[in-house]
């Protein structure tokens, strides 16, 4: 089974397009925990409400050697039919992007990733000739800098109307897309670029960071990002579910935040 419809069946069967992210952070983790043991417990409660994991790899290579211990230990429990979806970001040149497509498809058994375009594509083709794999493109980020480049004009054509960089990224997306396994990153912060790039890829899974801590908005993120089926649309958070609470009662509380976002995602796709 590919990506794509990997993604779909779990979509379906949990009737969410809610994507948990695991971030474990142990100043917000309850005291002493085993990063293992919370991410356990973070799957274990809300694996009946999502459509995918977003595993940041920055969080567990910040503990050291043992951190990608534990990382490979975290994803093994993840029920198979739900999506792993690495947050790494990765974007080097061809050969060394061989082996960061080798390590995260067949060392920790990802089903996506996301990816720096930024070099070009002999960067994002060794992830490409992963076939039944998903390649999230960096298009347009949630974060406040998204701005100092990504929307910058591109002359396409001398004289021709300069067209933003995050378009280009959309454009050749759809260019390289010959695998139709490429998908795009693009932020709930801004919704005039995330309703732009649905118009422009219209069957392209967008993995939509940014709403929750980084305050971005949930109804136009879900109207905007979800294709003509109300589908293909990953709306991504994850201090807000799995941070809900510092307490004994985290796990309660990260599976009674994330049932309401999957409540709302459902309440304003069907007043879309």
């Amino acid at each position: 089974m590919n990506f794509i419809d990997k993604l779909l069946a779990a979509s379906r069967k949990n009737k969410s397009l809610l994507c948990v992210g695991l971030d474990p952070d142990p100043v917000l983790m309850p005291n002493e925990m085993d990063v293992v043991e919370w991410g356990h417990e973070i799957i274990d409660a809300t694996k009946d409400l999502v459509c995918a994991y977003k595993p940041n790899f920055a969080f567990y290579e910040s503990l050291g050697a043992d951190g990608l211990v534990k990382l490979r230990q975290t994803l093994r429990y993840v029920p198979p039919h739900i999506p792993i979806i690495a947050d790494a970001k990765r974007g080097d040149i061809g050969h060394t992007a061989r082996k960061y497509a080798k390590a995260i498809f067949e060392i920790f058994g990802c089903d996506a990733v996301t990816v720096n375009p930024y070099l070009g594509f002999d960067s994002i083709e060794p992830f490409i000739e992963y076939r039944d794999r998903g390649i999230f493109l960096l298009c347009h980020t949630s974060n406040p800098g998204a701005d100092d480049f990504q929307k910058l004009g591109c002359l396409t054509d001398p004289g021709a109307k300069p067209v933003p960089l995050f378009e280009m990224v959309a454009l050749k997306a759809l260019e390289w897309n010959t695998k139709g396994n490429i998908g795009l990153v693009v932020g709930a912060t801004q919704p005039q670029p995330l309703k732009r790039i649905r118009e422009m890829c219209p069957t392209m899974p967008l993995l939509i960071p940014g709403i929750g801590v980084q305050r971005g908005n949930l109804a136009s993120a879900v109207r905007n990002g979800v294709d003509a089926n109300g589908e293909r649309a990953i709306i991504a958070t994850s201090r807000q579910v799995i941070f809900a609470s510092k307490g004994k009662d985290f796990t309660s509380a990260a599976r009674l935040e994330a049932s309401k976002l999957r409540a709302r995602i459902y309440q304003f796709l069907t007043h879309k």
